[in-house]
């Protein structure tokens, strides 16, 4: 064989073993980049999908109603709010009990028209805010019309629904370990007043008391309560009488608190689904300042100017007012003495934001009851991230009305429509940015 032939065979294998070594390098460069582009909640997950984000479901959480003779006849009905003290300590509040009776087999219902069939397979076949009472709670829906709103529709309190159980507390496992009721079970608060449409529990995070506050829309009031729920402390509004003043509210839905320099927290009310304005009020209870407009419903673009103020949060560290203008899809965000700073929009129809948290990481994370899902935002409102789906199934979301974390990293949803409660716990090897933050405290 000639020089040139090895000369020319070693040139042809010195290339193959180049490209070769090259192609190697090529495939673990894309798939490296390909990992780092990754937005799975679990760093190089193999095959799944992130149906529930970073979290997994428990299931079991929290167990159905046993702590007297005939509950186990009942179960959940719209869950209106919810908020974790502690992982062993979470508050929740509910629009009563509905029958706890098993999905329907599908029945084809030809008396109302040709190919029609209930219920619709993995679907969601009850909706708890429509049967629980009071069940008018649209914007313009006069509170004092509630209850009798609800048995006009031919529906009977102790059948389709019972007023009990209204303000729970759970455990870590999800037992109810209390029942803010009076001796006959009545949800009542300690003063005698029942409550109508509770619609929002929380705490202040700088009262190292850990009071409870406990708002009632449909009576246009606002309860704070020592811890176990047994004293009113403080009260705002006037209990059953609506107005726009420094004693009245008209359907208020949300607060949040902001921290003062000679200390306590200022108080921030949305007013709310027919007031039309934000309220501050000092660590006493003692009216500071108002603002809002009565705006339209949809396409309203004036700041200020707002048809539902459905949610409210602060932010401690710029000392910003974050308020959810929900009919409109969007937040706008002030300064603590109402001055317009900007705003930004949670996206077209079918977007339909209820409630919204500032966590202890600086982002805000919005629930959607149009969209099931949760969002995620930086104060600016850079969009980041959001996992959830539509479903009855354990996970699953329909109506998230209330959300709230805990500082073992669990999350807590309230739902209308679905009815009760939900617990998150965090995947193994998650990626913490897929979680809901901590949430924001100082005094405990």
């Amino acid at each position: 064989m000639g020089k040139q032939i090895w000369i020319a065979i070693i040139l042809v294998a010195a290339a193959a073993v180049f490209f070769v070594s090259n192609n190697e390098n090529t495939i673990a460069q894309t798939e490296t980049e390909n990992a780092a582009f990754s937005i799975s909640a679990i760093p190089g997950q193999i095959g799944g999908q992130d149906i529930l984000g970073g979290y997994e479901v428990d299931a079991d959480w929290p167990r159905e109603i046993n702590n007297k003779p005939g509950d186990e006849d009942w179960t959940w009905g719209a869950g209106q709010s919810i908020y974790a003290e502690s992982e062993d300590r979470v508050y929740a509040l509910m629009r009563g009990q509905l029958p706890n009776i098993e999905r329907p087999r599908t029945q084809y219902l030809r008396d109302i028209a040709p190919s029609l069939s209930f219920p619709i397979g993995r679907l969601p076949w009850r909706d708890a805010t429509a049967a629980s009472l009071p069940a008018n709670g649209g914007t313009g829906a006069l509170a004092e019309e509630g209850i009798s709103a609800w048995l006009a529709r031919g529906l009977e309190i102790g059948v389709d629904a019972r007023w009990d159980y209204c303000v729970v507390v759970f455990d870590a496992d999800g037992n109810m370990i209390e029942e803010w009721t009076d001796e006959q079970g009545n949800c009542t608060m300690p003063n005698g007043e029942q409550l109508q449409r509770p619609h929002f529990v929380g705490m202040d995070p700088y009262d190292a008391d850990k009071h409870v506050w406990i708002l009632d829309d449909h009576k246009h009031t606002i309860y704070k309560l020592t811890n176990d729920g047994s004293e009113i402390v403080m009260q705002l509004g006037t209990y059953g009488e609506l107005g726009a003043d420094e004693n009245h509210f008209n359907r208020p839905s949300m607060m949040d608190w902001m921290p003062e320099e000679e200390g306590g927290a200022s108080i921030f009310v949305a007013d709310g689904y027919n007031g039309t304005r934000v309220v501050k009020f000092d660590s006493e209870g003692n009216f500071i300042t108002q603002w809002g407009e009565p705006g339209a419903r949809g396409g309203e673009t004036r700041p200020g100017y707002w048809h539902n103020v459905h949610g409210i949060a602060i932010d401690p560290v710029g000392r910003r007012v974050f308020v959810n203008d929900r009919t409109n899809n969007r937040v706008q965000v002030f300064d603590e003495d109402g001055n317009y700073l900007y705003e930004w929009s949670f996206g077209p129809e079918p977007a339909d934001i209820h409630d919204f948290m500032i966590t202890a990481d600086g982002h805000l994370w919005a629930a959607d009851r149009g969209t099931n899902k949760m969002l995620k935002y930086d104060l600016e409102g850079r969009f980041l991230y959001s996992w959830g789906t539509w479903g009855d199934f354990p996970g699953g979301f329909w109506g998230v009305h209330g959300i709230s974390s805990d500082p073992q990293g669990n999350f807590y949803v309230a739902e209308v429509d679905n009815g009760g409660f939900q617990k998150y716990t965090p995947r193994a090897g998650v990626n913490p940015e897929t979680l809901v933050g901590a949430p924001v405290r100082s005094a405990w």
